[in-house]
C-alpha cells in the first residue's frame, strides 16, 4: 500500500473520534410534548399526497409508512408544528370489514409528520390491507403480505428486484409494471434518490416538474423535498401500495461513490461538512421508506444490513456498502471518489474493505448457519469481475465496485466454497445494466470452482453504458453471461426448492410514457449447481 493510501487511512481514523458527534445534530428525539397536538385535525387538502407504503416483511409483522403533507413540495410540507393524530388500521379484506388490528400514533414535526407503524401480532403467510386516517382525510389502501413461519414448508418465492431510478431521465413504467405482478415483495438495492441533477442531454422528464427542485440536495430540507418529488410519480406510489418493499442502499441517496464518511469530489467539501450532509440525506431517507423504528439515524450512523427469511425455502441478507467502506484505492490527493484505473494494485490490498469486518463476519455467520435452501445476499453492486485487460498486461478497473475491494471479495467467496455452502445467489444493481454470472472461489480465474450465481437488475430509468463497450468487457470476462447495458428495467425472480427463475425485463433507454416493457432474457439456477444457465 502506498504511502498516500496510509495517510488517508490515519485521517479517517481520526474523523472518526467526531464523526458520531456531528452526525448526532440531526438524531430525531422523542416528541416534544410541549408542542400543540392536533388529535382531530381537519384539513383542507388531501394530506396523503406522497401515498403509502409498507415494508419489513417478517412472519407475525410488516412495517407501514406514510408521511401528512398536503402542499408536500412546501416548508414541512404544509403541516403545523404540532403532534397530529394519525390512526392506522390493518385488515383481512380490502373492505375493512375484518379488522385485526389498529392504534393511533403521533406524525411529529422532527420527522416530517412520516410515521412508521410496527404491525405486529399478525397471521403469517398472508396478505393484508391497511390505511390510515387523520381527522377528515383518509389515506389510499395499501397492500401488503407477511412472511411465512420460519419453519414452514413453502412451495415459492416470487420477488423483483430493482435500483437506480433517476427521476430526470425516465418515466416510472417499469415501476407501473411492477404494481400489477403477483410478487411477494421488491428487492429495491440503492439509488431510490439521485442527489444531483443529471446532464441536460440526458433530461427526458424536461417539462419543469421533471426536473430535480433546488439542484444538488445539501441541507435536510432540500434531502426532503428531493424524496418527495420521488413520491409524488403514481407509478412510484402504485409499486409500494401494491406489495412490501426491502430496501439496500447505495450512493445517490447521499452523494455520488462517497465512502464512509467522505465524499463530495465535484463540490470540494470539508470532511465536517459532507459528514452533515450525510446525516441529512439519512435522516430524510429514513423519514420517507418504510423502515424499521430502530433503524433511526442516530450517532453511529443508520443500520441498513439485515435479515430475512421466507419459510424454509429462502434466507435473505442486505448488506450495506457505503457506510463501512474504506476509501476507493488509487485516487489523487484529496479526490476521494471511485474512478476508471489501469494497473492499480492497491485494489487487492489486505485489509481493505467494502463492507467493515463486522458486517461481512455477520454475513458470514449466517450463511454458514443457514440450513434453508436457498441464500440470497442483497446489494448494491456487481460482485464479479468486469475490468478490461490491456495488451501490455494491465488491468482497468472501476475503483468503486467490488474489483476495488477485491481481497474481501475474493475472502467472502473463498469462505463459500471452502464451507461448502450451497445454492447462494447474489443480487445487485448500481451498474444500470442487466447482468447474468458466475462468481468463482477465485474471481477471475477459470480453473477456481463455481461457487456461486449472481444477478444483477439495471437501472430502472438512468442511462448505462454503451453496448459496444459492454460487449469488450464481456467478452473480456467469460463468467459474465449475460450483458446488457443499452436497457432499462428490472428482473422478476421465482424461487422454488429445485430453481431458481429469472426474467430479465426491459425497455429502450430513454423510458418515455409510450415505452413498453419486454421480456429480454431468461434464466435459471438448479439447486445444487452454482451458475446460471440460460432459458
Amino acid at each position: 500500500m502506498n504511502p498516500s493510501s496510509l495517510s488517508r487511512r490515519a485521517t479517517l481514523r481520526e474523523l472518526s473520534r467526531w464523526a458520531a458527534l456531528l452526525a448526532a445534530q440531526r438524531v430525531a428525539a422523542a416528541p416534544d410534548l410541549s408542542l400543540p397536538r392536533q388529535e382531530r385535525p381537519h384539513f383542507g387538502a388531501d394530506p396523503f399526497t406522497l401515498g403509502v407504503a409498507s415494508g419489513q416483511p417478517r412472519p407475525d409483522s410488516v412495517i407501514l409508512w406514510t408521511r401528512l403533507a398536503p402542499q408536500p413540495m412546501a416548508p414541512r410540507g404544509g403541516m403545523p408544528r404540532a403532534l397530529v393524530a394519525l390512526q392506522w388500521q390493518v385488515a383481512e379484506d380490502e373492505g375493512f370489514s375484518r379488522l385485526r388490528r389498529s392504534g393511533t400514533v403521533w406524525a411529529d414535526p422532527a420527522q416530517a409528520h412520516s410515521v412508521r407503524v410496527h404491525a405486529d401480532g399478525l397471521t403469517p403467510g398472508r396478505i393484508w390491507f391497511y390505511r390510515f386516517i387523520a381527522g377528515n382525510a383518509v389515506s389510499p389502501t395499501g397492500r401488503t403480505r407477511t412472511a411465512p413461519a420460519e419453519d414452514a414448508p413453502v412451495d415459492r418465492l416470487r420477488l423483483v428486484l430493482a435500483s437506480c431510478q433517476h427521476y430526470e431521465q425516465g418515466w416510472f413504467i417499469a415501476q407501473r409494471e411492477i404494481a400489477g405482478l403477483d410478487i411477494d415483495f421488491v428487492l429495491f438495492t440503492g439509488d431510490y434518490i439521485y442527489d444531483n441533477p443529471c446532464a441536460r442531454r440526458l433530461r427526458v422528464r424536461s417539462h419543469e416538474s421533471g426536473q430535480h427542485p433546488s439542484g444538488q440536495a445539501f441541507s435536510l430540507p432540500q434531502f426532503r423535498c428531493r424524496h418527495a418529488h420521488y413520491k409524488l410519480d403514481p407509478d412510484l406510489q402504485a409499486a409500494h401500495r401494491a406489495h412490501p418493499w426491502i430496501l439496500a442502499w447505495d450512493d445517490h441517496e447521499v452523494r455520488n461513490d462517497y465512502a464512509g464518511l467522505r465524499g463530495d469530489d465535484d463540490f470540494d467539501l470539508p470532511p465536517a461538512e459532507f459528514v452533515r450532509v450525510r446525516a441529512h440525506a439519512y435522516q430524510a431517507y429514513f423519514e420517507h421508506l418504510p423502515l424499521a423504528l430502530d433503524q433511526q439515524p442516530g450517532p453511529g450512523g443508520m443500520r441498513m444490513h439485515d435479515r430475512f427469511t421466507w419459510g424454509r425455502l429462502a434466507e435473505l441478507w442486505t448488506l450495506d456498502g457505503r457506510q463501512y467502506r474504506d476509501v476507493q484505492a488509487c485516487n489523487e490527493d484529496g479526490r476521494y471518489n471511485g474512478h476508471l484505473r489501469w494497473n492499480c494494485d492497491a485494489v487487492s490490498a489486505p485489509g481493505r474493505s467494502l463492507l467493515g469486518a463486522a458486517q461481512r463476519q455477520w454475513l458470514q455467520q449466517g450463511l454458514a448457519g443457514s440450513r434453508r435452501r436457498w441464500k440470497l445476499i442483497g446489494q448494491s453492486t456487481q460482485m464479479s469481475p468486469w475490468g478490461l485487460p490491456a495488451p501490455d498486461g494491465r488491468r482497468l478497473v472501476f475503483t468503486d465496485g467490488w474489483d476495488g475491494y477485491a481481497r474481501e471479495r475474493a475472502a467472502l467467496l473463498g469462505f463459500i466454497g471452502k464451507q461448502r455452502i450451497d445454492d447462494v445467489v447474489v443480487l445487485g444493481g448500481d451498474v444500470h445494466r442487466h447482468v447474468a454470472a458466475q462468481l468463482r472461489a477465485r474471481p477471475g480465474d477459470p480453473r477456481s470452482p463455481v461457487v456461486a450465481s449472481e444477478f444483477v437488475a439495471t437501472s430502472l430509468t438512468s442511462a448505462g453504458m454503451p453496448q459496444s463497450t459492454m460487449s469488450l468487457i464481456r467478452r473480456a470476462n467469460p463468467d459474465i453471461l449475460h450483458a446488457r447495458s443499452d436497457v432499462r428495467g428490472y428482473m422478476q425472480l421465482e424461487v422454488t426448492e429445485r430453481s431458481l427463475n429469472c426474467i430479465a425485463r426491459a425497455t429502450d433507454f430513454p423510458v418515455l410514457p409510450h415505452s413498453r416493457m419486454r421480456t429480454l432474457a431468461r434464466f435459471h439456477v438448479e439447486a445444487g449447481r452454482p451458475g446460471p444457465q440460460v432459458g
